[in-house]
């Protein structure tokens, strides 16, 4: 293919996740999106391939004393604590504005304890315009000593396979990188019933002002994002892809199409862009352009050509 045919191809973006068919790979990490309509003014939303929205509880959730977020070298720590409207008013308020786009729906979800697990993913269920369901596991169990869902094989199953029952909805399971072998948690979360996963959540940091000697975040302990952690969420959706048959959907520190381009090589079959969306609202549009540029670039006619292509 000589350099004006390269020019002139228009590479096929289009991916399938979970039975979800997407223009393209590219969608927003949960929290760092809002409900979506805070982001329509600078983004057109249709461009995604899906929009995340955060994570919705099945109560209002207050969130984390402020500070809440600080810059870290290469990223951003943050403790929000998951502050949302719950699963009621989201359905009742925000949904209707999704709803008016094309682009697929996928709200993420979380829970305290199992049966609140349930009990969101019931709720979501029937509403239409949801695409799919995306379940945090990173959240501490109350009724087992404040043991993180994520991090005991055992409990991601037990409450991955509550959820599967309650909801015919494509279930993507979000995974946790604290801990010491993701493999096993991922193939708990497919053996569970997970139609696909999404790696990694954010690494556990703490920052620390120097003149006060005081943590920099009220909570002390925070969710570490960026282009920071991106290495080691390449290496975490590598060593998944080779242990599970689901697709994966790749997170951390992305902020360009290279970043992207990573985690399809290693077998991402999407990605979610997180901290780059507060740098720059636009971010996604520009790494979806540059996906495609890299496409003609190369004469890759199909997106899908790269996805697993990782040569070792």
């Amino acid at each position: 293919m000589n350099k004006s045919e390269k020019n002139i191809l228009q590479p096929k973006m289009a991916v399938e996740v979970a039975g979800l068919r997407l223009k393209n790979p590219v969608m927003p990490a949960s929290g760092t999106f809002g409900y979506g309509e805070e982001y329509a003014p600078y983004i057109d939303l249709n461009q995604l391939g899906a929009v995340v929205t955060k994570g919705m509880s099945l109560n209002p959730k207050a969130g984390n004393n402020t500070p809440r977020i600080c810059e870290t070298v290469s990223g951003m720590l943050n403790a929000i604590g998951l502050q949302n409207v719950g699963v009621d008013a989201f359905i009742k308020n925000k949904m209707a504005y999704l709803q008016q786009y094309e682009t697929p729906v996928i709200v993420n979800f979380f829970g305290s304890t199992q049966d609140e697990y349930g009990e969101v993913a019931a709720r979501l269920d029937d509403v239409p315009g949801v695409a799919a369901l995306e379940m945090n596991i990173s959240c501490p169990n109350v009724k087992h000593g404040g043991i993180i869902f994520g991090t005991d094989p055992e409990a991601a199953f037990a409450a991955v396979s509550l959820v599967r029952k309650r909801t015919n909805k494509p279930l993507i399971v979000k995974l946790t990188p604290n801990v010491t072998d993701i493999q096993v948690t991922a193939r708990a979360a497919e053996d569970a019933g997970a139609d696909a996963l999404s790696l990694i959540n954010t690494l556990t940091g703490m920052a620390v002002d120097v003149k006060t000697r005081k943590p920099r975040l009220a909570n002390t302990i925070g969710g570490l994002s960026g282009p920071a952690i991106r290495p080691i969420a390449v290496r975490l959706v590598h060593q998944v892809v080779q242990a599970v048959q689901v697709p994966v959907i790749g997170i951390g520190g992305i902020s360009r199409a290279m970043d992207a381009l990573e985690f399809l090589i290693v077998g991402a079959k999407a990605v979610q862009v997180g901290t780059a969306n507060f740098v720059d609202p636009n971010a996604m549009a520009t790494i979806l352009a540059g996906l495609e540029e890299f496409c003609r670039d190369e004469g890759i006619a199909d997106i899908n050509d790269l996805i697993g292509s990782l040569e070792l």
